[in-house]
């Protein structure tokens, strides 16, 4: 039985942080610190957010176009 319950807790951990994406290795310097949750993916969310608003990750409508995305920059 205490087997049984150490194996959910560890599970629950698991399934837990399994959904947070952070993006750590992107080519572009603009790139880094952005963080997402049940996300799409990174290039496809940041590609269409661009071509979308016509500006810069540090415009706010590029941010808010990311967090409809799934993706906040921290």
């Amino acid at each position: 039985m205490k087997r049984l319950l150490i194996l959910a807790a560890a599970a629950a951990v698991a399934l837990s942080t399994s959904a947070c994406v952070t993006v750590i290795d992107a080519t572009d310097d603009g790139d880094l610190a952005w963080h997402g949750e049940n996300a799409q993916p990174f290039d496809a969310a940041r590609d269409q957010c661009r071509a979308e608003t016509r500006h810069g990750q540090h415009s706010d409508a590029f941010r808010d176009c990311m967090a409809g995305k799934g993706w906040t920059r921290s």
